[in-house]
């Protein structure tokens, strides 16, 4: 069954997730005793570039399918072409699937179908080659760069032994792909920041900033919809709401969209956040 975007149990479910990461971490002694068909040879339909899929237990009803060990964008597109093909052919039992960066949370009833029955239907889908490439959506969000907006900008470009003018052109050139959801609700988590942008998350994470932040860490950009903790540089803030209860879509970015970002001043920022306030969509969708 595929989750109701109303729902709001991505964060939790990133919980179990993380479970699942830190028992991957036990290295291969695990693996001699996984059930015996995680051992079995994979199908000869696996694309050849990445290595088979591992199937971890997330507590008593959840299984992670992970692809890839590191943020990759070759195994986020098969991350979310399984997530696609369990929504389209749904397996009994299964109640939600949460897609990151590099594997898919699936949970499942274990009333219905245990933890190896359901691996042993996951993992032919999993090692199928992926589907031909569809056009994904395009997004442009307006980004109210440096100054109270983005109180980090002057120290990252600092750090980077350039100009704030510099960040924000390198920032704005961009072309992004939401990678996944997850932390907060509508927290959109982009690959495809430019090498150059690369540094490392705030040695002290902040216990708040701001809805509408635009940061940076690490190799990646995010949106942050909602005020929240956070350790990554601050550019800049969005008017737009990328998660909104009473509003439809409830969420506005899905997994696979595209995003670009475009400056705005700090007069029209506050125009939009207005707007965006009452309900309005003041992200342009790009049509190709």
């Amino acid at each position: 069954m595929r989750r109701d975007n109303k729902g709001l149990s991505r964060p939790l479910a990133l919980i179990y997730w993380t479970c699942g990461r830190n028992y991957a971490k036990q290295g291969e002694a695990d693996f001699k005793a996984e059930p015996a068909f995680l051992r079995s040879p994979i199908s000869t339909h696996m694309a050849a570039t990445l290595p088979p899929p591992r199937l971890l237990p997330s507590g008593d009803s959840a299984v992670t399918v992970e692809f890839s060990r590191t943020i990759d964008d070759a195994a986020n597109e098969r991350v979310l072409a399984l997530d696609k093909a369990l929504a389209a052919s749904p397996i009994d039992g299964i109640t939600e699937t949460v897609p990151t960066y590099r594997s898919l949370l699936v949970h499942y009833d274990p009333e219905k179908i245990g933890f190896d029955a359901l691996g042993a239907e996951i993992l032919p889908i999993a090692s199928q080659p992926l589907p031909p490439a569809t056009r994904a959506r395009r997004w442009r969000i307006p980004v109210a760069y440096g100054g109270e907006h983005g109180i980090d900008l002057e120290d990252v470009a600092k750090a980077l032994n350039t100009t704030p003018d510099d960040i924000v052109a390198r920032h704005s050139g961009g072309d992004y792909r939401v990678a996944m959801i997850g932390f907060t609700p509508g927290w959109s988590y982009l690959s495809g920041l430019d090498k150059s942008l690369h540094m490392s998350r705030r040695q002290s994470p902040r216990l708040l900033t701001p809805a509408g932040t635009i940061s940076i860490g690490g190799v990646q950009a995010g949106i942050q919809c909602l005020a929240a903790p956070s350790g990554w540089h601050l550019l800049g803030r969005t008017p737009v709401r990328t998660y909104q209860l009473h509003r439809t879509p409830t969420f506005l970015t899905e997994p696979g969209d595209r995003v670009t970002f475009f400056a705005i001043d700090h007069k029209s920022f506050e125009d939009l956040d207005r707007a965006a306030e009452a309900g309005e969509i003041v992200a342009e969708q790009v049509v190709a």
